[in-house]
Formats: C-alpha cells, sequence, structure tokens
C-alpha cells in the first residue's frame, strides 16, 4: 500500500490458537508488516505497554485468562492505549457477539476462516485512518506549541509595553507637576505685577504673560488627561448628575480672560435641570476645552454664544465663537492627535483640547461635532440624556 513507504506498520497478533498466528503472520510479513504476537488478553497488555509503538491490534475474541472484549475495554481505558485501532477475529457469526465487540471500542471485525483479501483490506482502512489522525494530531500539536511560543512572546512583548505605557504616563505626570509649580509662580508675580504697573503697554506684556502661562498649564493637564484616558488608567466617577450649574461655573472660570480681551458672551438656555449619567468633571473638562479655544480664536470685542439644548435624546452643548474658523485641511482631522493640516491649530491647542473632547464623548457613548459659520466656528458636543 502506499503509506507503508513512509513508514513500515507494526501489528500485533492476539491469539490463543498459534496455528492462526502462524497464518496471520506469514500473511501479514508478506504485505510488509512488522507483526507481533500474543496468546491472551494479559500478555497483550503487557506487551503494549512495555513497546508503545503498535498500530494496530488483531484480537481474538475466545480465548484463556482476558478475552478479546475484555482486552479492548481494558485498552479503552488506558491513556496509552485507547487511540490504537482494534480489528476482532471471530468465528461467530452471530450479530450480537459483533456488537458487543463495537461497542467495546473496537474498529472492525473479520470472520474465520479469513478472506486474506478482505483481512487486508481491512487492516490497511484502519492503518491509514490511524496515519492520518496521527498527522492531524501531531500538526495540531506543533501548531499548539506555535501559539503557546507567540502568546508567551506577545505576553512579554505587552509586558514592555505597558511598562514603557506607565512610564510615558508618569513622566507626564511628573511634567506636568513640575510645571505647575513655577508657573504658578509666574502668574502670581504677573498678578502683582498688573496691580503695580500704571502703563497700559506694559499691563498688556504682563497680561500676555500670564496668559501664556495658564496656557502652558492647559496643556500639560490635557496631555496627562489624554494619556491617562488612552491608557484606561483614569478613575472614572459616573454618577446621574444636573447640567444646571455647569455652564455658570465655566463662564465664571474664564471671567478674568474675558474682560481682558473685552469678550461678551451669549448665553442660551432652553431647559434646565437636565439629567446625565456621567464623569462630571470629564464633561466639565470637555468644555473647558471648547470654551478655551472658542476664546483663543476670538478677535477682541468678540461675541461667543455658548447654547444648551436637548434634541434626539442628547443635551447638546455647543460653543461659537467669531473667529476666523477652521481651514478646510485641518477640518477632517480635528479630533486626531497631532495630525491637523493647519499647524497653526496646533500650536494653539486645537488638536490637543480638541482630541481629549473627543476621546472624552468616546466614553460617554456621545459624539463632538465641529463646523464652520457665515461667522466663525461651532464647537458641539452631544450627551446621552439619562433616562
Amino acid at each position: 500500500m502506499n503509506l507503508t513507504e513512509k513508514k513500515q506498520f507494526k501489528i500485533l497478533i492476539v491469539d490463543d490458537n498459534m496455528k492462526n498466528i502462524q497464518v496471520l503472520g506469514s500473511t501479514l510479513k508478506e504485505a510488509h508488516y512488522i507483526v507481533g504476537f500474543a496468546t491472551d488478553g494479559v500478555q497483550a497488555l503487557n506487551l503494549l505497554a512495555k513497546t508503545h509503538d503498535y498500530d494496530l491490534v488483531l484480537l481474538d475474541i475466545n480465548m484463556p485468562v482476558m478475552n478479546g472484549i475484555d482486552t479492548c475495554k481494558a485498552m479503552r481505558q488506558n491513556e496509552n492505549l485507547k487511540e490504537i485501532p482494534v480489528i476482532f477475529l471471530t468465528a461467530h457469526r452471530e450479530m450480537e457477539t459483533i456488537v458487543t465487540g463495537l461497542e467495546a471500542g473496537a474498529q472492525d471485525y473479520v470472520t474465520k476462516p479469513f478472506n486474506f483479501k478482505e483481512l487486508l483490506a481491512r487492516v490497511d482502512t484502519q492503518l491509514q485512518l490511524k496515519y492520518k489522525t496521527d498527522q492531524i494530531k501531531n500538526m495540531n500539536q506543533k501548531l499548539e506549541q506555535i501559539v503557546a511560543e507567540r502568546t508567551a512572546k506577545l505576553v512579554e512583548a505587552n509586558k514592555k509595553l505597558e511598562t514603557l505605557d506607565k512610564t510615558k504616563s508618569d513622566l507626564l505626570t511628573l511634567i506636568s507637576h513640575e510645571l505647575k509649580t513655577p508657573l504658578s509662580g509666574i502668574i502670581g508675580f504677573a498678578q502683582l505685577l498688573s496691580d503695580t504697573v500704571q502703563e497700559p503697554e506694559q499691563k498688556l506684556f504682563v497680561e500676555k504673560l500670564s496668559n501664556s502661562a495658564m496656557r502652558l498649564i492647559d496643556f500639560s493637564e490635557t496631555a496627562v488627561l489624554i494619556t491617562s484616558l488612552k491608557l484606561q488608567s483614569y478613575q472614572f466617577e459616573f454618577k446621574t448628575h444636573s447640567l444646571e450649574k455647569l455652564i455658570e461655573n465655566k463662564t465664571e472660570a474664564f471671567e478674568e480672560i474675558l474682560e481682558q480681551k473685552k469678550l461678551k458672551i451669549k448665553i442660551n438656555i432652553t431647559e434646565n435641570d437636565i439629567a446625565i449619567f456621567a464623569d462630571l468633571d470629564l464633561i466639565s473638562k470637555a468644555v473647558h476645552n471648547i470654551m478655551n479655544n472658542a476664546i483663543r480664536f476670538s478677535p477682541v470685542n468678540g461675541v461667543i454664544e455658548l447654547t444648551q439644548e436637548t434634541k434626539d435624546d442628547y443635551v447638546i452643548i455647543s460653543v461659537k465663537d467669531d473667529g476666523p474658523g477652521f481651514s478646510e485641511e485641518a477640518m477632517g482631522q480635528l479630533f486626531e492627535l497631532f495630525t491637523a493640516t493647519d499647524i497653526m491649530h496646533h500650536y494653539d491647542g486645537y488638536g490637543l483640547g480638541l482630541a481629549a473632547v473627543k476621546l472624552i464623548m468616546d466614553i460617554h457613548n456621545g459624539k463632538a461635532e465641529v463646523k464652520n459659520e457665515e461667522s466663525g466656528a461651532r464647537v458641539s458636543i452631544f450627551i446621552p440624556l439619562f433616562k
């Protein structure tokens, strides 16, 4: 048969009749099989346990000491022997005996007196099945080994990435902390200078110094926030909140710079006492970033419109300025980190601030939207209503 070119199979004949063993052994050897023999079930089990290299067992049913059916059952209960195919040799033509043998775990049977062409055909079939089954089993073992090795490498790589991510997060946090201390000092000294200088030009310089320091603080805090959100290390506090005071608190936070740029705020709240299920601190940061950008790009004596409304199961908070708006190149990339084509928007904080807004909205299953209007730009966030 074609498989013998790849492997010479070993067959165990188990029969208490030596004449049967001789006849079967001679036939199988002529077909290029390696042959072993045993004269009862106990002897067969001992031999199989020692060698571990038999590919098939031809097993007589009626034998002394241990018959073929009990031997087959014992093989199927042994982890090392349970997959060796068994063909029963029986002189019985009664269907009950044959069924009992198959139920014990045999793959096939041949009846005495033997038709040797039939015997060799059945042997060949079982050996081909075992050969192919062993090939599949070996392939699965190799695949499992490959998967295990690659999984181990991925685990190691992920550990390294986690270490790098933590190092990056710790570094940004440290930088933010280290920046705040001197910047807070600069802002404090700028406030003192503002109270003492009299010349308008000097006051303008002091204001710019203070605003620049505040922008650096905002930048460092936004960078740390984005990193913690990206690394999923931010400690969320989702609760049911009312938005009644949010807009009022935000306008108060920007009171000084609004006064410096002589900006007017128009507030339009269509509905009070709106409930959301959210991390209010994150929502507040999102509104802060939108307000900050609007103020930064608004001209002196400009007008900022702040709107809060409900629509389609969302509460929508939008901020419109009357600045230059967004360039066409930047419009499609404003919510991505450091990819907007318009470098001025990056320099002035659009790339980082609006990226943080997008991340915050994603976490809340909401959305962010930017569009240019006839005058200026409008940035809106959509927060799902609590129901």
